[in-house]
């Protein structure tokens, strides 16, 4: 929306850069002059769109445009399900990010009311609502105030009316939106679509409501009178476009898996205070003596964000003496956790707008308890409604498949475990010395272990044809596990089951066979836990089950009993997760590959789920 007058082609281009958030469908609406409409749609990928539109209609004279590239929720992927949608004249354009829960019942009141519904989405029901509640004297955004009164659930929605051709609404409730300031003005869920145009941007908050002209813009709440307006704050982006661009790399994945040497260091980055044996971390300090009342930590997320958590419990406990749980998001929030006045809950997320994990900070707030956060996108949902926390600082984060946010995360976890332990005097300032002096050296050790990618790739290449994985680990290792066969299994689709190695005679040693290869992740052999894992691969080997193990250099013992070994650098046992997850991540990446897949784009899976 504003002087420019290539909307079409600036909104494809930002569907483009948001593709990674879905990719089942995509489409786009534009106002053009003397009333006209464009509105195309595609199934499957944004260049599917693309090939529909002619170069004549991307340079088409438009202002005012909105796109949308779908992960399916209600109705399946196609091109009468794409947004965006529209009411039964096509004088009004919706595109949705959200669920509305109670569509079922708006729809069928719309129906016996005479409107006629062309999808299966939940969706074309706010299509019809503003359209039932646009009469000739109400603007745009009245009727979209209404219409969202109506609706139960969550949404980011912008809307466009032929009626009022300059004109943009939007509005937001549990679902990101932001809003970048330049020569217009540009809307999107996520910052990767604008920061090609501008660096400046405005976070909407829930139940706002924006209107947006080519010359203006102006912000309310759904709570009060439009003519009440807000005053927005402008923030800046501190990174820039070309670290949304693949560079030399052929797919996102790679290029983020080979960045950690550099995201590590950005997470580490005046962090440190080695010569006292502490951390400074500033998101903390601003609470003196946080540590001090805190008796019981809760540490929840989602994903591969819950498999860093269950690494932070171990460090913690370790470091700081402090009772952890970890708690899956989705799983707290369906019952009641005791949450006394000195549990702290510590929320993990890489885009910090995660639904579940939204719903469980809101939770803990709800209890009055001191919520702390560990977020990689500045200015999130999650990161300006958490008391405290810390950004990872790695950039973004395009590959559906984390990479580099977990290992960041699992070094911020190493960081707050340092801080707890400092506050709490329960780590000796020879331990933490030693601490720190071990993360300064992941960076170095990341690289040495991605030299061996060519290595890596071969072991992908001798295993590409089997169709099942078992991944085992213990004490520190046992979430990478989880996470090794989470990465397989999501980019390469590829059966795999990450299990604690003591679980091993509990059950899935009977899917052992010649053809069900094991991945162990090992750590020194002066560890606790070493050679009880050894124990379980001798279990898996003597029924000819395959096995490939991560192990520390140095250990040659191990090369007699395994089939494959990939060897990492020596660290502190806390730290020995944080390089054992990279060659697991280039082995997952390799096999979908030669499996003739994009890592980039898993089916059925986007980058930030914000559907609960």
């Amino acid at each position: 929306m504003g002087k420019r007058k290539d909307a079409i082609n600036i909104a494809l281009e930002g569907l483009r850069c948001l593709e990674y958030r879905g990719y089942d469908s995509a489409g786009i609406a534009a106002i053009l002059p003397r009333g006209n409409v464009f509105l195309k749609k595609a199934s499957g990928y944004v260049q599917n769109l693309e090939q529909k539109i002619s170069n004549e209609q991307k340079k088409e004279y438009s202002n005012c445009a909105i796109g949308h590239t779908r992960w399916a929720t209600h109705g399946v992927p196609s091109v009468k399900n794409a947004h965006p949608h529209h009411d039964c004249a096509k004088n009004i354009f919706v595109v949705h990010n959200g669920i509305i829960e109670n569509h079922e019942y708006l729809k069928e009141v719309l129906q016996r009311e005479g409107h006629v519904f062309s999808s299966a989405t939940d969706t074309e029901v706010l299509a019809h609502l503003i359209e039932r509640h646009m009469e000739s004297n109400t603007t745009l955004e009245d009727a979209v105030m209404r219409a969202i009164y109506h609706i139960k659930g969550t949404f980011a929605v912008a809307v466009i009316c032929k009626k009022e051709p300059g004109k943009i609404v939007a509005a937001r409730r549990s679902s990101p939106l932001i809003i970048g300031i330049s020569n217009g003005y540009f809307l999107s869920s996520d910052i990767s679509a604008i920061v090609g145009h501008t660096k400046k941007i405005i976070y909407m908050e829930d139940n706002e409501i924006a209107v947006l002209s080519s010359s203006s813009f102006r912000f309310f709440s759904t709570k009060f009178a439009k003519d009440r307006p807000l005053q927005k704050t402008i923030s800046t982006i501190d990174w820039g476009v070309e670290k949304s661009k693949k560079g030399n790399f052929p797919h996102f994945m790679l290029k983020e898996i080979h960045e950690q040497p550099d995201s590590i260091k950005n997470s580490l980055r005046g962090r440190l205070v080695e010569k006292e044996g502490r951390v400074k971390l500033g998101g903390l300090e601003v609470f003196n003596g946080l540590a001090k009342d805190i008796n019981r930590i809760i540490i929840t997320g989602c994903g591969t964000a819950y498999y860093a958590g269950m690494v932070g419990k171990h460090m913690i406990e370790n470091c700081a003496g402090i009772p952890t749980e970890v708690e899956l998001a989705s799983e707290i929030v369906s019952r009641s956790p005791l949450l006394d006045k000195n549990t702290a809950v510590l929320i993990i997320s890489q885009s910090g707008e995660t639904a579940d994990t939204l719903s469980a900070l809101n939770l803990a707030k709800k209890n009055k308890n001191l919520t702390l956060g560990i977020i990689n996108t500045v200015g999130s949902s999650i990161a300006r409604q958490t008391d405290a926390g810390v950004y990872n600082h790695i950039g973004p984060e395009i590959g559906v498949a984390s990479t580099k946010a977990f290992t960041s995360q699992l070094v911020v976890l190493a960081l707050f475990s340092l801080f707890f332990g400092y506050e709490k005097k329960y780590l000796s300032k020879q331990k933490s010395k030693e601490i720190i002096k071990a993360l300064y050296l992941l960076p170095i050790q990341i690289k040495k272990i991605l030299s061996q990618e060519e290595k890596i790739k071969k072991l992908a290449k001798k295993y590409a044809g089997c169709n099942n994985f078992l991944y085992i680990g213990r004490g520190y290792n046992y979430p990478i596990a989880l996470e090794g066969a989470l990465k397989l299994k999501e980019i390469s689709y590829i059966h795999a089951e990450g299990y604690s190695a003591g679980e091993m005679k509990h059950g899935p040693i009977s899917l052992i066979d010649k053809n069900f290869p094991t991945v162990a992740i090992l750590g020194s052999r002066a560890s606790k836990s070493y050679k009880k894992t050894v124990s379980n691969i001798e279990e898996i080997k003597a029924r000819k089950g395959p096995v490939i193990a991560v192990a520390v250099e140095g250990d040659k013992e191990i090369q007699k009993i395994v089939d494959d070994v990939i060897y990492v650098p020596e660290t502190i046992e806390m730290l020995n997760p944080v390089l054992a997850t990279i060659p697991l991540q280039l082995f997952a990446y390799h096999m979908a590959v030669l499996r003739g897949l994009d890592p980039d784009k898993p089916r059925n899976l986007a980058k930030s789920v914000t559907v609960e």
